[in-house]
């Protein structure tokens, strides 16, 4: 059933973060309902971000479509929402609202910026929010401009995933206090977390901002991606010297250029000089386009001189590493990640499909004690919306839910 079964989230639907963090919880088991926008397209049921959900459809414009948001509030544990600040409190559904229907409601609120702030109301991305953090501006290379590592450390890492922490955080606090609270999640805030160890190397001096000058941000030639003779990849993180003694021995390489005296150069190229380092660099290029990656792959991969082949997505799915741990699935004919972390003695369900919108509006509704004249009448008034796909079947009725 997964570790957070028995656990009721609201999902109002947006983009990125948001939907992230209900994969994290849905894959755990947590029953995750999407509150779909009206006119919201079918294909979202491709989208792994949107799997493990019930979605229904409401029209939260309008006064009626938020007083039944209220309604089902008031039998979920937690809710969270993506909208800039003051825009939910506007709209009727902020977190005075839901939190005097639900005392015990856990109210996630994911932004950019923040809550505060002279930034908090203006829009961004993750660009924006990694760039103010400082993380944008040592990754790329050596007297270049900085490089987007996709959106993975605004939305997903500093996003939805500081999201879901602070969901699980709060709603453990709740289980002991009957009280709930206010999450501000801000990717901005989550990107800074994730600076945390290079703050440390700032204080060391060993880390100057720059693109592709830190030996974890390429400058270092133990620790960097090289072509190989079939013009693939592969990448090498061979920092501690008993794994770069392996490298050396293994790949061929002249000792006497690349360890005169051991493993002595540590972190910062400026003890030897950043030259020695790209001399270095250059030389192991040499030896790397010497093979394909598939008799680099023979040679290195699976001992300690810390070595990968760079793979596509595709690619991974079928490395034997990933067959083993069953690490992709296919879910819905779409091949995606499976649910991670893994326990033991919980285990995450096998993901399900994501829903249609609107697909699960009569169950949901009924779940929260709607009658079934109620329901009938927000569909034709259309603050419910019926199903995007015509002739879908939606679950048939079953008993009312029985929590308070």
């Amino acid at each position: 059933m997964g570790p957070l079964a028995g656990l009721r989230v609201i999902e109002l639907a947006g983009l990125g973060p948001g939907p992230f963090c209900g994969m994290m919880l849905g894959d755990m088991g947590a029953e995750v309902i999407r509150i779909d926008r009206p006119g919201t397209h079918p294909r979202q049921q491709l989208d792994p971000l949107c799997r493990n959900r019930r979605s229904i459809v409401l029209d939260l414009k309008s006064a009626r479509g938020v007083e039944v948001l209220l309604r089902l509030v008031e039998t979920a544990d937690a809710l969270y929402e993506g909208y800039r600040p003051g825009v939910a409190e506007r709209l009727g559904f902020g977190p005075d609202a839901c939190l005097a229907r639900n005392p015990r409601l856990v109210y996630g609120r994911m932004t950019g910026w923040g809550q505060d702030g002279p930034l908090a109301k203006a829009a961004g991305h993750d660009i924006n929010y990694i760039a103010l953090s400082g993380a944008l501006a040592g990754i790329g290379r050596p007297g270049e401009r900085p490089v987007p590592p996709l959106n993975l450390v605004g939305d997903f890492g500093g996003g939805g995933m500081l999201l879901a922490f602070g969901l699980v955080c709060a709603l453990l606090e709740s289980s002991r206090s009957g009280k709930g609270q206010v999450i501000d999640a801000a990717m901005i805030d989550g990107a800074n977390a994730l600076m945390a160890t290079f703050h440390g190397f700032r204080a060391l001096g060993l880390y100057d901002d720059r693109p592709g000058t830190h030996f974890l941000s390429g400058a270092a030639h133990y620790y960097d991606s090289y072509e190989t003779r079939d013009g693939r990849y592969v990448a090498i993180g061979a920092l501690e010297p008993p794994f770069y003694e392996l490298l050396i021995e293994k790949a061929g390489l002249d000792r006497s250029r690349f360890a005169p005296h051991g493993f002595d150069f540590g972190m910062d190229p400026a003890s030897l000089g950043q030259e020695h380092w790209a001399g270095l660099k250059a030389e192991l290029a040499r030896v790397f386009r010497s093979r394909t990656r598939d008799e680099w792959c023979a040679l290195l991969e699976g001992s300690d001189a810390c070595f990968a082949p760079v793979l596509s997505a595709e690619e991974a799915s079928r490395h034997p590493h990933h067959l083993a741990r069953g690490s992709f699935i296919e879910v819905g004919g779409v091949l995606q990640q499976a649910p991670a972390p893994r326990f033991s003695r919980t285990p995450a369900p096998p993901p399900a499909v994501a829903p249609l919108p609107g697909q699960d509006g009569r169950q949901v509704l009924r779940d929260a004690r709607f009658s079934a004249a109620e329901i009938e009448e927000l569909i034709d008034a259309g603050v419910v919306g019926a199903c995007a796909r015509h002739g879908a079947q939606e679950p048939p009725a079953g008993p009312p839910d029985a929590r308070p």
